[in-house]
């Protein structure tokens, strides 16, 4: 009987025609801030296209920095429940970053407004039609129909339950053709380039109602973009100081494809680039260098099940640097950047274990040397080596110990400037046994003293000498709560204390 009764509905919706205040696009005003970028026009008309038995609509978004308005797109925007029946381009939200509207009919971006919710809007609508005899039909049965209807969606989304976003990763069958993108789903909108890279430059977006990172290689970097893929979708492979994955696509098609790898949105950015502009506390050098070891240590340490998954293996970074630390806003870590990580499952190739990759400022002696004992631990301790040159770069910048703090640099910058060469590197690192500096100053407060010991164990020339992650995690925590809980009548004799001890000769440091 329902499926008569809908199958009635929907022939006389067809027969209906177009419904009540629906406004046919087929045109909308064009404009790309990005054009130069993206390699499009930079304004005109677009043609709107899309399935037939979807609505299409036009869209504008902009920012307005102190009262001066700065366009960033117009075009067409596909089937948005949102749009539905807006005759205006109208933006609603009280004070976003980027304004975002849409509208029906052609040409309706061409105009933008921005009336925030709280005020009241007058809409004006034409008289109603005289209601038919069909109509009338219709809406008795409307109600039985949205029933079924609702009663069919939930059974559907029961059987098809996914957590969020994960139907976003596509089909690896290069043979079939690339899913929609984000399919079910508002497409993503590029804001604007908040940072570029080896294999390619890392977008500010818009998803739905949520802002996500999107970093988009160029397809002959296809490889590092599967890798990295590959790493985030590995069993067990979620914590809270790694980068949080949503999903991956596939845009345009042969020499102009472009592969998306969508993931969680950090306003602060990178390690290095806040340490540029800012100064830290003891405290927060104490919970950045924490977080950050736990996350590395997460990575490094095998676990035999978690939660019902597989196995997750020992993954090694291998291209662990400040750049690739991404800050939350409360100054928790997350490690970012998974393109050149190696995993090392039981049984199974590690893959790709090529020596000499990563960055060279922060590659240990034994790769710069070629020197490498392709085995997992020894993976694991070049990521530590590199560990110690970024906690070294977290000292520098915090205002704990006496005296000024010196602008940021990078390691090794004093020494051999900011483009060294391998040459440059292997000359200081491996054979004179150079690292950066660390100021006397720094031993005299205790923690810090304590954290340049720490740093030594971590970038030792030997390594097999370095400390584990796991080691730094206990070493980091337990520094924070003995500076923590001492009293200030205790500083100068715990100063005392650290700087006694009789520590073997550490040819790795200045």
């Amino acid at each position: 009987m329902i499926i008569c009764c809908l199958t009635f509905i929907l022939l006389a919706t067809f027969s209906t025609g177009p419904g009540h205040g629906e406004a046919e696009t087929r045109e909308c005003a064009y404009y790309n801030a990005n054009w130069e970028l993206e390699k499009t026009n930079k304004s005109g008309v677009e043609q709107c296209e899309g399935e037939k038995d979807k609505r299409l609509h036009c869209y504008a978004s902009w920012r307005n920095n102190s009262g001066s308005i700065e366009l960033v797109k117009k075009g067409c925007w596909l089937d948005d429940f949102n749009c539905y029946d807006r005759v205006e381009c109208v933006a609603t939200e009280e004070n976003p970053q980027v304004f975002f509207c849409c509208c029906e009919g052609n040409y309706c971006n061409d105009r933008f407004f921005h009336f925030p919710e709280s005020v009241p809007e007058v809409v004006f609508e034409p008289p109603p039609p005289t209601p038919s005899l069909l109509n009338i039909l219709v809406y008795a049965l409307l109600p039985i129909t949205g029933l079924s209807m609702i009663i069919l969606l939930a059974f559907w989304m029961y059987r098809h339950r996914k957590p969020p976003y994960g139907h976003v990763d596509m089909n690896e069958d290069t043979s079939l053709p690339s899913p929609s993108p984000l399919e079910g789903l508002k497409p993503l909108q590029l804001l604007e380039i908040k940072a570029r890279g080896r294999f390619g430059c890392v977008w500010k977006a818009r998803l739905m109602n949520d802002y996500v990172a999107v970093k988009i290689f160029p397809v002959q970097d296809k490889l590092s973009w599967q890798n990295e893929r590959d790493i985030y979708t590995t069993p067990g492979m979620k914590h809270e100081n790694v980068l949080r994955y949503i999903g991956s696509e596939k845009r345009g098609s042969n020499l102009e494809m472009e592969l998306w790898l969508i993931s969680s949105f950090h306003e602060r950015g990178s390690l290095s680039d806040y340490l540029k502009g800012n100064v830290i506390s003891w405290n927060e050098l104490g919970h950045i260098a924490e977080t950050m070891s736990c996350g590395l240590s997460f990575l490094h340490e095998d676990i035999p099940r978690c939660k019902g998954e597989g196995p997750k293996p020992a993954i090694a970074h291998r291209d662990f640097k400040s750049k690739n630390v991404l800050l939350k806003m409360d100054l928790s870590v997350c490690i970012a950047d998974f393109g050149l990580a190696v995993r090392f499952e039981p049984g199974k190739p590690p893959g790709d274990t090529h020596g000499q990759v990563g960055t060279r400022r922060y590659m240990a002696p034994e790769v710069l040397e070629g020197a490498i004992n392709f085995q997992r631990d020894a993976f694991l301790r070049i990521d530590m080596y590199a560990m110690g040159l970024v906690l070294w770069e977290l000292i520098m910048r915090c205002t704990a110990a006496d005296g000024p703090v010196d602008e940021y640099i990078l390691p090794f910058e004093e020494e051999i400037g900011q483009h060294p060469t391998l040459e440059d590197l292997q000359d200081v690192v491996v054979h004179k046994k150079l690292r950066p500096v660390l100021k006397e100053c720094w031993y005299k407060h205790p923690g810090l003293a304590l954290f340049c010991e720490t740093i030594e164990e971590c970038w030792d020339h030997d390594a097999e000498a370095r400390l584990s992650a796991g080691c730094v995690v206990e070493r980091i925590s337990q520094i924070r709560r003995l500076i923590n809980g001492t009293t200030s009548d205790c500083l100068v004799t715990m100063v005392t204390a650290v700087t006694n001890v009789d520590l073997p000769p550490k040819e790795s440091s200045i």
